[in-house]
């Protein structure tokens, strides 16, 4: 195994963004590919080293910039007004994934039949989001997203197959919201399922989140058992 690992540069209209990859140099041929959307902080170590284990599983991880070129947060303050111009205007949010997806689909490495989404926290929204644009993907992973509908996209058909993992006490997706998307999933046709972690609140897969306060505590079983999930997941939608 030899992971390689680089950036790559691409244009949402004249927003600069930059993506980091990383895929198995002693594989041969194209490989399914997964898109890595980041937390409300902007692309981080987080999602390098998501990026990293997925290329070990012998696909292309793609690690999505959502806010451009070397833009990110620091602080909950900062990570909020980044965040929110997307949360407020949501087909800004799906053409900034698109110009990602258009991006990963040319890459020399990829099978551009076989691709997914993931994403943590805002990440997860904006996987999900991919999919309610009725994307033309194999499949998408929420890992303690966000599951608000955009209010733009309810006359679409849901084609990826949807893995939503939830942290049953996150204060941040009450559960009348998880009542809701599970109906907003059903109404869309989708193939759709959700996992609920018991004992476990939001950004259950982040070592550094402790913060019973603010509703982030890491849950390392919930980590563990949100990641083999995804695993098999990936095994079905890339059959």
């Amino acid at each position: 195994m030899a992971i390689v690992t680089n950036t790559v540069v691409y244009l949402d209209g004249d927003v600069v963004l930059e993506a980091f990859f990383a895929f198995d140099d002693a594989l041969s041929g194209r490989r399914p590919a997964v898109l890595i959307n980041h937390a409300w902080g902007g692309r981080d170590d987080f999602v390098a080293e998501k990026a990293k284990k997925i290329a070990s599983l012998g696909y292309v991880g793609f690690a999505v910039d959502m806010y451009g070129k070397g833009v990110s947060g620091s602080t909950p303050e900062e990570n909020g007004k980044l965040m929110q111009p997307f949360m407020l205007d949501r087909p800004m949010l799906q053409q900034r994934m698109k110009a990602a997806l258009a991006t990963v689909r040319l890459m020399p490495w990829v099978d551009d039949s076989k691709i997914a989404a993931i994403g943590f926290c805002f990440g997860g929204l904006c996987a999900l989001d991919l999919a309610r644009t009725g994307a033309e993907i194999k499949g998408v992973v929420s890992f303690h997203g966000l599951l608000v509908p955009p209010g733009n996209t309810h006359d679409n058909a849901i084609k990826a197959k949807i893995l939503a993992l939830h942290g049953w006490d996150d204060p941040m997706v009450p559960i009348e919201q998880v009542h809701a998307f599970g109906r907003e999933m059903t109404e869309a046709g989708a193939d759709w399922q959700l996992h609920g972690y018991g004992n476990t609140m939001h950004a259950f897969t982040n070592p550094l989140a402790n913060d019973p306060g603010f509703g982030t505590v890491y849950q390392p079983i919930a980590d563990r058992r949100s990641w083999l999930a995804m695993q098999n997941f990936f095994t079905e939608i890339f059959a």
